[in-house]
């Protein structure tokens, strides 16, 4: 991989982390779990990096 390939996958995992905490602390401050906000963290960061990963593959 290239030092330009290893910072976009860098950058695409950042973003998908900052919208995972946004999702769960919303979720948590609207009355959901602890559990239940993790979990839409976690389904947040999947499909960030899944649409950055679709978006990577179609230009190949």
């Amino acid at each position: 991989m290239s030092p330009l390939q290893i910072l976009a996958l860098l950058l695409a995992l950042s973003t998908a982390l900052n919208l995972a905490i946004a999702a769960s602390l919303l979720a948590r401050r609207s009355g959901a779990g602890v559990c239940q906000a993790i979990l839409t963290g976690a389904g947040t960061a999947a499909t960030g990096l899944g649409i950055y990963f679709a978006a990577v593959a179609a230009y190949r």
